[in-house]
């Protein structure tokens, strides 16, 4: 059954996997204040859960997320929450894998929380850009030094600098979209995504995470000293250990997450 954080956003945990919904379907998921909110306190769920492996984010209805309200931003609003940033999670995400599924437009702060997850399900109604150019304005949440880390400067420079959209079937070619699925199954492609993933010990899966994330700022001489310790602590735990016995007794393994 789900459950609202806040009435914008409601989060379901199936099996060891949360799922959470942009839940403002009459305004194509667009951001507001208290969405952000709802989102920074799913992730903090999902983090905060011994028993939730990895996370599904994705809108209700046909829209994943049109960006910012820009009625609720002349309003005064300003739909950012600190330490996690615009949306609840485009300067701090999940500790955990966190897969975005995505039916229709990511557009602007949308596309933004995309690039802020860690893996893509797309539907071939999906769609992508960061079209703040058009406005006036610059793609300030993330877009702009995030994207040239997933396709190529080039690529990055076209789709920033005109701000036109990019269907499913090219963000796929492009490297930014895992997998791509028939009109109204991403959701549904992104939880047996996450579902694989939260079959693993999730102590190992966190610190993959970690150490992926965290090694794009190493040199390739610190690169092993500052994986070490991660490695080790994981190598030391009772899951390693368990996950030794499953292989060599042939049954699934009893993750303790210790």
């Amino acid at each position: 059954m789900s459950a609202a954080i806040r009435p914008e956003v409601l989060t379901e945990a199936v099996g060891n996997v949360l799922v959470v919904t942009l839940n403002r379907e009459h305004v194509r998921n667009a951001v507001n204040t208290a969405m952000a909110e709802g989102v920074a306190g799913a992730l903090d769920e999902l983090d905060r859960r011994r028993d939730l492996v990895a996370g599904v984010l994705t809108g209700a209805g046909s829209t994943f997320c049109s960006g910012m309200d820009l009625k609720a931003f002349l309003a005064g609003e300003r739909p950012g929450v600190p330490g996690r940033g615009f949306a609840g999670i485009v300067e701090r995400g999940s500790d955990k894998p966190l897969i975005a599924a995505v039916e229709g437009h990511a557009i602007a702060g949308g596309f933004e929380i995309v690039l802020a997850c860690d893996l893509v399900v797309a539907s071939e109604t999906a769609a992508f850009g960061l079209p703040e150019v058009k406005r006036g304005l610059v793609a300030a949440a993330g877009g702009l030094f995030r994207l040239p880390q997933r396709v190529p400067y080039q690529l990055a420079m076209e789709m920033a600098l005109t701000g036109e959209f990019v269907p499913a079937e090219r963000a796929r070619e492009l490297g930014l979209v895992n997998r791509l699925v028939p009109a109204g199954e991403a959701a549904s492609a992104a939880l047996e995504l996450a579902a694989a993933i939260a079959r693993n010990g999730p102590l190992a899966v966190a610190a993959t995470k970690r150490i992926i994330t965290l090694s794009r700022d190493w040199s390739a001489e610190e690169s092993f000293d500052r994986q070490r310790p991660m490695a080790e602590d994981v190598r030391s735990s009772e899951d390693a250990r368990e996950g030794a016995r499953a292989f060599t007794e042939k049954r699934p393994p009893r993750w303790s997450g210790k």
